[in-house]
């Protein structure tokens, strides 16, 4: 039985929900709004979606997970199967790599499906059929499809920029000069027995918690990330192809692929250009450098005579500064280059490796149910990167997000800070 007090903020927190599922509904339809259909069908590579799946996936998970509780029948039972991640407790899937060729049902069919599931849930959320537990769930849902908003920005990045004559994904998109490049430096920071992850209230991932103790000896962390001008000295200096700097998989696996320079760049005699959603331009020195892997990253860092920070130690230095960054918000969809004092950038612009591989927290437990494989069971061969990127929604960060990814991805808004032992 519910008292009349909490049913009365149990509505409230409902109709606060209800505001939040059209907005962020809203932005993810809005993202999508620039391409064309034949845009929404590329899957350029195995690890990445086509953005007609990642509108109906999203819409696939308020469905499973809040709707089918209530009793109510799919919208289209074929669509349990096509737009299945990974979940196996919910079911068969359609192949990941797959994706790609799925060209039934059309677009006009999945955005009706988008409609038709914002409407059930707009109605369940106003007429108070949800739970605390259900609304929980909507949050989960609202915060896991801005997780997929910045999937698809970083998977058009990808289909539009592996084209033979890559393109802008919007033409209003501007770029202004990075200027000068920032003086690289360090912040010493005391260690000891500090306290990260996150509060036992307030919405975070499971993955977050519990909030527990950890030792931290003192060190220094980089003022800002690495950036260009680091990427292109280690470049000339033959770091791709010094073996001493590399991880032996990271090594192997740069051979193998060809890596020369970051994702997206190309060498023109003796200058570099990128892509990004704005079209191909010159290399910035200044800009935060990005799309590096994790074997990248470390080996940069190497060469720096430094390393990557643990996690520990990144999230013990975000808490001394505020979550100040640049934004997909901010609708630039590219790193800026470092301005300030002190540590900046610690939010925001690109995500940052850490030297810590993803796995459970000291008395982590996962979500239950079939939701409980939402993180955990990737805690193997992946690693924590902190932070936020310029994709990111300013709201979906935090300083105990854990962000995870195997060492060899390329394709995220990934790029590093350094640290150094005292």
């Amino acid at each position: 039985m519910v008292s009349a007090d909490s049913g009365t903020v149990q509505r409230a927190r409902g109709l606060k929900l209800l505001g939040h599922l059209r907005s962020v509904r809203g932005r993810t339809a809005s993202l999508c709004a620039p391409l064309s259909v034949e845009d929404h069908a590329v899957q350029s590579m195995a690890d990445a979606s086509p953005a007609k799946w990642h509108l109906a996936h999203t819409s696939w998970f308020f469905e499973t997970f809040v709707l089918e509780p209530l009793g109510q029948p799919p919208h289209d039972p074929r669509f349990r199967v096509l737009f299945n991640s990974y979940y196996e407790g919910a079911g068969p899937r359609a192949e990941r790599a797959r994706r790609g060729l799925v060209s039934r049902p059309t677009l006009a069919e999945v955005m009706a499906y988008r409609r038709a599931v914002d409407d059930r849930v707009a109605h369940a959320l106003e007429t108070d059929a949800l739970d605390a537990a259900a609304l929980d769930t909507v949050e989960l849902g609202l915060h896991h499809e801005q997780q997929h908003q910045e999937l698809i920005l970083t998977d058009v990045k990808h289909g539009l920029g592996m084209q033979p004559y890559p393109s802008a994904y919007r033409a209003d998109l501007e770029r202004e000069p990075a200027g000068e490049v920032s003086e690289l430096g360090y912040v010493e920071l005391g260690g000891g027995v500090l306290a990260i992850g996150a509060p036992p209230t307030g919405f975070a991932y499971d993955n977050e918690r519990p909030r527990h103790r950890t030792y931290v000896e003192p060190f220094q962390l980089a003022t800002r990330p690495i950036a260009n001008a680091e990427v292109l000295a280690f470049i000339a200096a033959g770091g791709y192809h010094d073996a001493r700097l590399w991880l032996a998989d990271g090594y192997a696996l740069a051979r193998a692929e060809g890596w020369t320079a970051p994702l997206y760049w190309e060498r023109h005699d003796d200058r570099f250009t990128t892509y990004d959603l704005t079209g191909t331009r010159l290399v910035e020195p200044a800009e935060t450098a990005c799309h590096l892997s994790y074997y990248e990253a470390d080996a940069i860092a190497r060469w720096l005579g430094a390393r990557l920070p643990t996690e520990q130690e990144w999230e013990v230095a975000a808490a001394t500064v505020p979550p100040f960054g640049h934004w997909a918000d901010d609708d630039r969809l590219a790193p800026r280059a470092a301005r300030g004092t002190g540590l900046t950038q610690m939010f925001g612009d690109v995500w940052e490796w850490t030297a810590s591989a993803y796995s459970p927290y000291p008395g982590f437990a996962p979500l239950a149910g079939t939701l409980g494989e939402y993180n955990g069971k990737f805690m193997s061969g992946q690693m924590v990167l902190r932070g936020g990127s310029c994709f990111t929604p300013r709201e979906h960060i935090r300083a105990s997000y854990r962000n995870f990814f195997p060492p060899s991805a390329r394709w995220q808004m990934s790029g590093a800070r350094l640290a150094r032992n005292r």
